[in-house]
């Protein structure tokens, strides 16, 4: 069984038991989450339930599991032959995601 939720503006497959990165969510670690936009649900039968957009009365249930930084991006801006070079960078804060239950109705 697994569903593909949108979320951050962004799709993720997701299952039971899975650790999933998004963007930063206001939620502290060991609170629930919700996600209501549910794009897909593959049913352990192996029926297929599509959304337009999303599919009604499904959701996934999640646990916070941590905040964590994404990985280092280097922004570099030059202009040849100019002598401007500027090396600018950051790392986004995520949120980890341990989902617990698929809920399709």
């Amino acid at each position: 069984m697994y569903a593909i939720i949108k979320s951050g503006g962004r799709q993720l497959k997701v299952a039971p038991g899975s650790l999933v990165t998004v963007d930063r969510l206001p939620d502290d670690p060991g609170q629930e989450v919700n996600f209501d936009r549910v794009l897909l649900v593959e049913k352990d039968g192996g029926e297929i339930v599509a959304g337009t957009p999303y599919v009604p009365n499904a959701s996934v249930l999640g646990v916070v599991d941590a905040e964590i930084q994404g990985p280092k991006i280097r922004v570099f801006k030059k202009k040849r032959r100019k002598g401007y070079r500027r090396t600018q960078g950051h790392r986004s804060i995520l949120t980890r995601i341990r989902v617990k239950d698929i809920i399709v109705k």
